[in-house]
């Protein structure tokens, strides 16, 4: 089990796939959600719902059966990772800093949803 510095705390986003991310902006931005990364000809939209998140994304995988993403974030991006590979399982990469500012990896779980533990990384501690 994980120790409180390093397991999961909360959900910080979904991520749906889209097939056309202009349409798909319109159509949030239509109903009150609020832009806050990407934008209609990005590969990749944020928009801030509260203190959560909804992504869209363009994934070459969207009609595949890739649905989207659940990101959850985690007291410790790399230790957590130690625990996934610890537990047998094998994550698409290492954790990794993101330019939207997270650290980050990813795992399928065993129905191919794609899972993201993140922290946001702290820019004081950074060179």
């Amino acid at each position: 089990m994980a120790d409180s510095m390093s397991g999961v705390e909360s959900i910080n986003a979904v991520t749906l796939a889209v097939a056309n991310m202009g349409r798909s902006v319109r159509f949030y931005e239509s109903i009150g959600f609020r832009v806050i990364h990407g934008g209609s000809d990005s590969d990749f939209t944020t928009f801030r719902l509260g203190v959560q998140a909804l992504n869209l994304t363009t994934e070459s995988r969207a009609g595949s059966g890739f649905w989207g993403r659940l990101i959850f974030y985690v007291g410790h991006v790399d230790r957590f990772h130690a625990t996934v590979i610890d537990a047998g399982h094998e994550p698409e990469s290492a954790p990794a800093d993101a330019p939207w500012g997270e650290r980050f990896f990813h795992l399928d779980d065993p129905d191919g949803h794609q899972l993201s533990f993140a922290r946001p990384i702290d820019r004081r501690l950074s060179r």
